[in-house]
């Protein structure tokens, strides 16, 4: 078992903008290691802090280099648009086509305090673009067109639908009926 629940769409942390990190310490060392924890057997190729519901600017990620963390990063410049399908580990079994830009400038830090800079394109500036959205409170619903979101919306209702299905009754939960 995942040492965190990953949050899902409807969670409230998950629309909220993530705070700085003020120190980078055994803490969040641990919290890192965890999430990748979490991360790998979801399997994702990347998590956000406020995804496990800790409202941290963190995320982690391995696009096939090996794991890494990036604490309270920042894109500073962007160039041209990718249009790719994307998922969401907050938004399980659902994914759209979605426009990015396709070449990003990013800095931040790692968990030794030391600044990092990356010029990332195609899918690894997706993958960052994407973790820093949920640092910023911003789902993935929120990129797609008018159709898409009404697909979505659809999707997402039938998503709850079955899962509310397939969910014992409250009185099966608790241990039974009570007879009269």
């Amino acid at each position: 078992m995942p040492p965190y629940a990953i949050r899902i769409i409807g969670d409230p942390v998950l629309n909220e903008r993530a705070a700085e990190v003020e120190d980078i310490n055994g803490a969040l060392v641990r919290l890192a290691d965890d999430m990748l924890t979490t991360m790998y057997e979801a399997p994702g190729l990347g998590l956000a802090a406020p995804q496990v519901g800790v409202q941290k600017r963190l995320f982690v990620y391995d696009a096939g280099d090996g794991p890494a963390v990036l604490v309270n990063p920042v894109i500073s410049e962007s160039r041209g648009e990718w249009a790719y399908e994307e998922g969401c580990l907050s938004v399980p079994g659902l994914s759209w086509e979605i426009i990015r830009p396709k070449e990003i400038h990013l800095t931040g830090y790692d968990l030794d305090g030391n600044e990092v800079s990356f010029e990332a394109d195609e899918l690894l500036a997706r993958l960052f673009q994407h973790e820093l959205d949920h640092l910023d409170g911003v789902l993935l619903l929120e990129h797609l067109d008018d159709d898409q979101r009404k697909a979505a919306k659809k999707a997402l209702r039938e998503q709850t639908m079955a899962r509310e299905a397939a969910a014992p009754p409250a009185s099966a939960a608790s241990g039974g009926l009570r007879l009269p």
